[in-house]
């Protein structure tokens, strides 16, 4: 084996542990993605000869390069980005590896990335790496700058906040199931009247040019119509097998009939009635989405 091969086979013995790292800190796959791959090249240009903590000395420099992501982020005055969750346990034609799936295990909860978004750079950075991955803070302390107290603190400051926020975001996210479910219930009872209780006057239903007709219009207006479609599809749609889900942050329905995802839909809901519905079926806009299937 030569030195490269042998370099490459130290850093994967890591990467599924790096690229948990990196999205625990930005919360984006294909971000997490970017650090790692900034990580080996930075390792494979390094004389790591000394180096007796292999595994701490690439978490160290994939925090590095999250923090200045971040920090990056946020000076151009940038949107946190969605909650992403890992990839749904629905089947994709394309399947999952091993190393997703190890990935998968070890997902962190969308409430929690939720919160960890609205957190400073260094508060994000102390708290994934102390709470979740057992980094001491004297390790820490030097990546952001800071002495160990100090990296404590914004570790504790960060941990306070996650559990004070994550009750909001769980709660919200129930009112958002309550309201989907009870859609749900009335479409497939037919009960036309239920559709129209959880429904705004001006509901706003859309579906991709995937899935009409050509020249057929993708846009229903108005509860009335809105409603008669929903009974419409859930005749069609009886025995494709339906769940809820976490579809980019907030509960929608995923339709796999035998295993395959073929049908994503998405509610906007405001004040405890669904104000816009969109239909994905596009496979290319399907591979997008980030899904997480809800038990129960």
């Amino acid at each position: 084996m030569d030195e490269s091969d042998w370099l490459a086979e130290r850093f994967e013995d890591n990467r599924t542990h790096l690229r948990a790292v990196a999205y625990r800190m930005l919360g984006s796959r294909s971000e997490a993605d970017d650090a790692v791959q900034e990580a080996w090249l930075r390792f494979s240009r390094s004389d790591t000869s000394g180096v007796e903590n292999l595994g701490g000395w690439l978490t160290t420099v994939v925090a590095r390069l999250c923090l200045d992501m971040l920090r990056a982020r946020r000076s151009r005055g940038e949107e946190p980005l969605s909650a992403h969750v890992s990839e749904s346990i629905v089947s994709r034609e394309d399947g999952i590896d091993p190393e997703q799936e190890a990935l998968l295990a070890d997902s962190v909860g969308l409430a929690l990335l939720v919160v960890l978004e609205t957190l400073d750079p260094a508060e994000r950075l102390a708290f994934v790496l102390h709470d979740m991955f057992a980094v001491p803070f004297d390790e820490i302390a030097p990546i952001v700058g800071r002495s160990a107290v100090a990296a404590r603190q914004l570790a504790s400051r960060a941990r306070r906040r996650v559990q004070g926020a994550g009750t909001v975001r769980n709660a919200d996210l129930t009112r958002q199931r309550d309201v989907v479910e009870a859609f749900l219930a009335a479409a497939r009872a037919g009960d036309f009247d239920g559709l129209l209780a959880v429904l705004d006057p001006d509901v706003v239903r859309r579906i991709d040019v995937a899935a009409v007709p050509p020249r057929a219009s993708t846009e229903v207006r108005g509860a009335q119509a809105v409603a008669k479609g929903a009974l419409a599809g859930s005749q069609r749609a009886r025995s494709a097998p339906v769940a809820l889900a976490l579809v980019n942050g907030s509960v929608g329905v995923v339709v796999a009939p035998r295993g395959r995802l073929s049908r994503v839909v998405t509610f906007k809901i405001r004040h405890g009635k669904i104000v816009e519905i969109d239909v994905l079926t596009d496979p290319a806009s399907l591979r997008q989405l980030h899904l997480a299937v809800l038990e129960g």
